[in-house]
């Protein structure tokens, strides 16, 4: 069970990574094979042993051919199918059964058909966030300059603490840094958007923020809390008279980290959310709300997420559940 966790985690870059050298050597030990080699549907890869090239290279070219397992001693081969496309081929030399071979090649294929899906789960991801900072407000930006402007007049000194902080909030959403960020970068980033949106609404817009510091360093998908307050400002605040409260929370539940946004806004029907986070409410003016929530099925699974919950009359609350420790979500 190691050998094959590790001959997975060694295709995880495909046949031509450079971990296929060292799958090819960890099959020869699974197999107890004198000699394995991993090719693409054109060429051996990587092996582990010594093999006859040109004995080897008429064997890839009549399994690939035939599409099944073939024999001609002492090497045999088996083609490697991924979801339905051949990828491939597995060579090994030596006193290796037919059941063997053929659960080494599965192997594989598995190996390789789920380090394909971890790379579709990526490019959605970056696509997705290409999406999202397409999507930054101009309504925002807007209005967030009109209130600069307005303050240069009457509080000068404010003024220019607040041009530093639109600086500040375009740099971070712009930043080409990678695909995460800590906690703490994106609850920054969210102080300096309320902060600028405050002077907008003449500081009616009440806010509280309390983060408990053991989230604080956990790696979170780039971009995923400030649309959620984003929304909570323009859909619980704008169109509402006298103070708005926006709170933002973010605390541990055991394994995960929870962050958790809510505002005392007009609210909406539990259907009209539902609607909203699976896309299919176009035109509800909610600003990437359901790309988050992808976002994060993609990077955690479907388990994790977002989560609105909310009636008219009853503000909004945006909770976002994710793992505390994933492997390969650094920021």
């Amino acid at each position: 069970m190691r050998l094959s966790r590790q001959i997975g985690e060694a295709l995880a870059d495909g046949l031509t990574g450079k971990g296929a050298q060292v799958a090819a050597r960890r099959l020869a030990r699974l197999l107890a094979a004198d000699a394995v080699a991993l090719a693409d549907c054109e060429k051996i890869l990587a092996t582990a042993g010594s093999l006859d090239p040109d004995a080897a290279a008429a064997l890839l070219v009549e399994t690939l051919d035939v599409l099944e397992p073939v024999t001609a001693p002492p090497l045999r081969a088996a083609p490697l199918v991924v979801s339905g496309d051949l990828a491939g081929c597995l060579l090994v030399s030596g006193d290796v059964s037919d059941a063997d071979l053929a659960e080494a090649a599965d192997l594989v294929a598995r190996a390789l058909d789920h380090a394909d899906l971890v790379r579709a789960r990526e490019r959605i991801a970056e696509a997705d966030l290409r999406t999202l900072r397409a999507q930054i407000s101009p309504h925002f930006m807007h209005n967030a300059l009109a209130a600069i402007s307005a303050h240069t007049r009457t509080d000068p000194e404010r003024a220019r603490e607040l041009l530093t902080d639109f600086s500040d909030y375009l740099r971070y959403s712009f930043a080409g840094t990678g695909d995460f960020a800590t906690v703490a970068d994106e609850l920054h980033a969210v102080q300096t958007y309320l902060e600028l949106q405050r002077a907008r609404f003449d500081d009616r817009l009440d806010i509280t923020v309390r983060i408990a510091p053991e989230v604080l360093p956990v790696p979170i998908p780039f971009l995923v809390v400030q649309p959620i307050v984003e929304n909570a400002v323009r859909h619980g605040f704008e169109t509402k008279p006298g103070t708005g409260h926006i709170a933002v929370r973010g605390f541990s539940e055991g394994p995960l980290c929870v962050i958790e946004v809510e505002d005392d806004g007009a609210g909406m029907d539990p259907d009209v959310a539902k609607a909203i986070l699976t896309g299919s409410r176009a035109g509800s003016g909610r600003i990437g709300l359901a790309n988050v929530d992808k976002r994060l099925r993609a990077v955690y699974g479907p388990e994790y997420g977002l989560w609105l919950d909310t009636a008219p009359g009853a503000g909004t609350k945006a909770t976002v559940r994710i793992p505390r420790y994933a492997r390969g979500v650094h920021a």
